[in-house]
């Protein structure tokens, strides 16, 4: 086994180092692993670009990286379900403790959660990396490792549809499409959604997701009012869409949410919505209160894999136009 650890440090906002750090011993339930594909976030890019995203503040050096998979080369005395050669997807985040969220079996909620490249935790944009074997996950034969680091924004967008209520039939407006936007999109088509609107500034970025099987690109401008935009999104429907996922974080944006769904559902996806120091949007008669209408607003907060990902999803992965958009570091 190598003897070297290079890893992505991040030491202050702007301040990324490439760094030698001692190859981490493995715990009784953990497995060492030997980083193969790693993807790169918005996230690892927010905060090295800022220094913090929200509350979370970058104060110690912290390696980058979540989106990963890698290969077992080491296991802990305890492990029983994984052994050396295993090809695996790590999932980021990671219970500390026994509490009432990990025992409702919504682990991601909890507030001391372990979670990769979130201050004060490390990532694991490095060669080797240590973590819970009950949070690896074997990969297929018929999945690559570039795939396997996929499945971590795969289970973002699960989960976002899985809390909207994305089944057949369902008419979805997705506010934004980068790389969440286009994966809540495919998700959302292999879930039964019907009709899919989906929003963007770049019209590059919505020739892909008509590539990937968007019913309605909607090129829309800065200078755009929420009640113009959902005016418009109603007449690409026919109707209000019956779920919007919001994926872009931009005030605007999440306002052209809000209106357009005075009879429906709302999903927010957080990390986005923590780039921006204070998000403002109005709660108006028009938007909030119309007689016999209701508008849930939720937010995915992370994701607990283990109800998300059975063997059939993996499918998702085999997309090429998705695999050539979303961008992997070989390490």
């Amino acid at each position: 086994m190598e003897k070297e650890n290079l890893s992505v440090v991040l030491h202050s906002q702007g301040d990324l180092r490439l760094e030698q750090r001692p190859i981490p011993e493995p715990g009784p339930n953990e497995v060492l692993l030997q980083m193969h594909s790693v993807g790169i976030c918005g996230s690892d890019v927010h905060f090295w670009q800022n220094g913090r995203i929200g509350d979370y503040v970058v104060k110690k050096p912290m390696v980058l990286g979540h989106e990963a998979s890698g290969r077992v080369v080491k296991v802990g005395s305890a492990v029983k379900n994984l052994k050396e050669g295993d090809r695996v997807a790590v999932e980021p985040g990671v219970p500390r403790e026994i509490d009432e969220f990990f025992k409702s079996g919504k682990y991601n909620l909890s507030p001391t959660i372990f979670f990769c490249a979130t201050p004060p935790d490390d990532g694991n944009l490095c060669r080797f990396y240590k973590h819970s074997a009950n949070f690896c996950y074997k990969l297929p034969d018929n999945v690559t490792y570039e795939e396997g680091a996929l499945i971590e924004p795969l289970s973002v967008a699960i989960h976002a549809c899985r809390r909207a209520g994305v089944t057949l039939g369902s008419s979805v407006l997705i506010c934004g499409a980068g790389p969440i936007g286009l994966v809540c999109l495919l998700v959302a088509k292999a879930m039964g959604a019907s009709q899919v609107v989906i929003t963007d500034l770049s019209a590059d970025r919505l020739v892909m997701a008509k590539e990937l099987g968007a019913d309605f690109p909607l090129t829309v401008k800065r200078e755009d009012g929420p009640e113009e935009l959902a005016k418009r999104v109603e007449g690409l429907l026919g109707a209000q869409p019956h779920i919007t996922i919001e994926c872009t974080g931009v005030e605007s944006s999440v306002q052209t949410a809000i209106y357009v769904s005075t009879a429906t559902r709302v999903i927010l996806e957080p990390m986005e919505i923590l780039y921006c120091e204070m998000l403002q949007f109005s709660l108006t008669k028009k938007t909030l209160f119309q007689p016999r209408q209701r508008t849930d607003v939720g937010r995915r907060w992370r994701e607990c894999w283990r109800y998300l990902l059975p063997k059939q999803q993996f499918s998702l992965l085999k997309c090429d136009i998705w695999r050539r958009y979303c961008m992997t570091l070989s390490i």
